[in-house]
């Protein structure tokens, strides 16, 4: 069985979409003309997605991906949330920590670059597939803020100290194929091949019993949940130190 995301149609007022495919549920950053950058309502939307499949007995396999040529640029810097969406940050925490929740198998299709908050959230994903002319990068440091995404946690233990420390702080650019090498992505397909090649195994893992994934997976997760829940917490507590010191100067 081959699914194909190219094929769906695609509503360009909605920032989210959202299709199903049987037990599949599809959910694509839809911002192409911004590189898939995600605002605070986006954030939301997908929050709210992830915590209503935990318990929707139908859905066996969540799966992200972009459209256009981005997985996601990351944040929407250029869309500051407004008073109406609540506070920025709780809104990031909440999306992070919706992905750490997650009990059944969550797939990324990287359809392209992903950046920032888009990168690290991978690590937080079960299986990752990749275009080959999809890159991985965290200018954190770049952009005078610190590392998000439980990606201080995650990232050591899956790529080593030394090449989580040249991305989190030396803002490397990490091509595909050494993702791969790494073990970050777990398969790498040519670009015009991504979206067919990934559905058969994806597919396959949507049939294996529920009950076997979510206790499978549990027993992975609980000896680290308590790390990543509080790897996030810690993060967005520094990026709130940051964002009120630039509040202060500003007003000076």
């Amino acid at each position: 069985m081959i699914l194909n995301l190219l094929n769906t149609k695609m509503d360009i007022k909605e920032t989210i979409i959202e299709t199903h495919q049987g037990g599949i549920k599809i959910v694509q950053y839809n911002k192409p003309n911004k590189k898939n950058a995600i605002d605070a309502v986006m954030y939301k939307r997908v929050s709210r997605i992830l915590n209503e499949a935990a318990t929707d007995d139908s859905i066996s396999v969540m799966v992200l991906t972009g459209t256009g040529d981005f997985y996601s640029s990351g944040n929407d810097f250029s869309n500051p949330p407004d008073s109406s969406t609540g506070n920025h940050l709780n809104i990031l925490k909440d999306y992070i920590n919706a992905f750490i929740m997650f009990p059944k198998i969550l797939v990324a299709i990287v359809n392209g670059p992903a950046i920032g908050i888009a990168a690290t959230t991978l690590a937080l994903c079960d299986l990752v597939f990749a275009s080959e002319n999809s890159y991985f990068y965290t200018p954190f440091t770049k952009l005078g803020i610190v590392a998000e995404g439980c990606s201080t946690f995650t990232f050591p233990r899956i790529l080593g100290e030394r090449k989580a420390l040249e991305m989190l702080l030396c803002n490397y650019r990490m091509p595909a194929a050494e993702a791969l090498e790494y073990g970050f992505v777990n398969y790498i397909y040519k670009p015009e091949e991504l979206q067919s090649k990934v559905w058969d195994k994806i597919v396959e893992v949507s049939k294996i019993p529920n009950y076997c994934v979510t206790a499978t997976k549990k027993l992975l997760r609980d000896a680290v949940r308590g790390d990543l829940l509080q790897a996030n917490d810690k993060e967005i507590d520094e990026l709130n130190t940051i964002w009120l010191r630039n509040m202060n100067k500003s007003k000076i």
